[in-house]
């Protein structure tokens, strides 16, 4: 069988996330760099955003599709449960990062990463409105992840794989840290499952040598 080509930058949370996802279902690909809006990323998604996937000549675009799609065709762990309820807690984090948690966190991340204020300094006006926002999220997941030390349920699932790798950055920024340390039971999640091999082996290089910014 076709090896399943990957492409998009390894620094892209949601890269991270589908390789995370290859790694757990025990799922040969490879990673081809490619920064959103590139040529070849454009070829395959219609508003540029990685990850894109080519099977044979399957090709598929947006993480969770690609991630649904390995879980339905290959053996091995599930990454979302089959049980109607289980899968649906699944359903709901994945949602809930991807709409409301991302957005307000890659602002904030991209401030940082790629400041694009005064002298080359960071926004602190971007910053000083989104870390409200962090706060209160940093808050819920701390209570999520508090129950089992999953992110949805009581085993490592896909919801587990969008937010690993955003936690990965969030530590890094001093405000987001600061959250991040203040979050007892978030802390104690990151540090159980950080050692976890599909974490270990997506590790990307580091944000400047991204020429775009992730997405």
């Amino acid at each position: 069988m076709e090896v399943i080509e990957i492409i998009g930058a390894p620094q892209s949370v949601y890269v991270r996330t589908t390789r995370m996802a290859f790694e757990e279902k025990g799922v040969a690909y490879s990673l081809t760099a490619a920064g959103p809006n590139s040529a070849r990323v454009n070829a395959l998604h219609p508003f540029g955003k990685i990850p894109v996937m080519r099977h044979g000549n399957f090709t598929l675009f947006e993480s969770k599709a690609i991630a649904t799609y390995i879980d339905r065709t290959f053996e091995g762990p599930a990454l979302i449960p089959q049980e109607a309820r289980s899968a649906a807690i699944v359903e709901q984090w994945i949602s809930a990062v991807n709409t409301s948690i991302f957005p307000t966190a890659v602002i904030y991340m991209q401030a940082n990463a790629f400041p694009k204020g005064p002298n080359g300094q960071r926004d602190e006006a971007i910053v000083a409105e989104t870390i409200p926002k962090l706060s209160h999220y940093m808050e819920v997941l701390n209570n999520a992840v508090g129950a089992t030390g999953y992110f949805a349920g009581n085993a490592f699932s896909l919801a587990d794989m969008y937010l690993m790798p955003l936690l990965g950055y969030l530590r890094i920024f001093p405000e987001s840290r600061e959250l991040f340390e203040r979050a007892e039971f978030l802390l104690r999640y990151f540090e159980n499952h950080s050692s976890r091999e599909s974490f270990v082996k997506t590790t990307p290089p580091p944000l400047n040598e991204l020429r775009q910014q992730p997405v």
